[in-house]
């Protein structure tokens, strides 16, 4: 017997929530039945000219009440920032959320108020939500599972994350956002926390699963200047000024490292540290009693990142609405969700 075709909707429409769309209208086992927008300039467009396909006959609306009344099976939700009151809505109105916010990693680490909220309108609905993308996500957790199941001793895992941005041609992103061509100095603690904030849920996830639930975690953040000046997309880096960002979160237990996340941003190698900068992708390493490094890169032209990065944060929400969608009510994690398997 074919499965069923799910009712979905997609809720906004960036870089990430346009190729999520694309997705969708493409999946053999899918229907998109709605889109919300929350600029006015996208409001009653169709689906597909918001992403740059054909027309769909479905419009989009910036009125939640008209998503609430739809009758769907899941929401796909990218928004920028998370509004609870929104997420509590689809959820009692009988709609399953997979979102790209990272707030759901952890149920039990969530603010405990915003917590009863949710699980109470997963009872009353009838729904489950689920977090999920690249990183945080596929690479905190669904590739470290299985890494890990070839272990019976763990000294330490180790996420590297690489970003080489020197032909990100945005000097306000570069410059103003990420802080490259800066006087050195200590990190902004809001990008710390926002980072740790981030990634610590998902690490928490993992640890808690294997057995080796932390007893403290850490962020460190660090700079590192060009030694000379050097000539980017965006601009010119002058000698002594901020190249790359090395962002570290670390959680412990019995007080020693068990999980380790860095994230590494970078405009340029000749550096005044002795950093091991890869290309754009991730190096996982397990030290344990069956040791093993994994490394992923991306082979794309950086001509094209911007057509092909999101997709690897978009299409895993995709393909995970189907498991989502059956799964029992509540917050649901990766550790408790069967294998998200693509259908093409």
């Amino acid at each position: 017997m074919p499965e069923p075709t799910l009712r979905v909707i997609q809720w906004s429409v960036g870089n990430i929530g346009r190729q999520s769309l694309r997705g969708v209208i493409a999946h053999p086992r899918m229907a998109l039945v709605g889109i919300y927008v929350g600029s006015p300039d996208k409001a009653g467009r169709d689906a597909g000219d918001l992403c740059g396909l054909s027309d769909t006959g479905i419009i989009a609306t910036s009125a939640i009440d008209d998503i609430l009344s739809l009758d769907a099976d899941c929401v796909l939700y990218m928004r920028q920032a998370c509004d609870y009151d929104e997420v509590c809505a689809l959820l009692a109105s009988g709609k399953n959320v997979v979102t790209t916010r990272s707030e759901f990693h952890h149920p039990s680490t969530m603010d405990p108020v915003i917590l009863a909220r949710i699980e109470a309108a997963c009872v009353s609905g009838g729904t489950s939500i689920y977090s999920t993308g690249s990183s945080p996500g596929f690479v905190t957790e669904a590739l470290v599972l299985p890494l890990l199941s070839l272990q019976r001793r763990l000294d330490c895992l180790t996420i590297d994350e690489f970003a080489d941005v020197s032909r990100r041609d945005s000097p306000a992103m570069i410059f103003d956002v990420m802080g490259f061509g800066a006087a050195p100095g200590p990190m902004d603690g809001a990008k710390l926390a926002h980072v740790r904030d981030s990634f610590l849920a998902s690490l928490n996830q993992i640890a808690d699963a294997i057995g080796l639930p932390f007893d403290a975690t850490s962020v460190e953040g660090e700079v590192a200047v060009v030694t000379r000046d050097t000539p980017i997309a965006a601009g010119v880096l002058k000698a002594g000024t901020v190249a790359a960002q090395r962002i570290t979160i670390i959680g412990l237990h019995d007080g020693k490292p068990v999980l380790r996340f860095r994230a590494h941003w970078y405009c340029a190698t000749e550096l005044d540290r002795d950093w091991t900068l890869c290309e754009t992708g991730w190096h996982v390493s397990v030290a344990g009693d069956t040791p093993m490094e994994v490394a992923i890169t991306f082979p794309v032209a950086m001509e094209d990142y911007a057509a092909v990065m999101p997709g690897y944060t978009a299409h895993r929400a995709v393909n995970a609405v189907a498991a989502v969608c059956a799964a029992q009510p509540g917050i649901r994690t990766t550790i408790d969700l069967p294998q998200v398997v693509a259908t093409f």
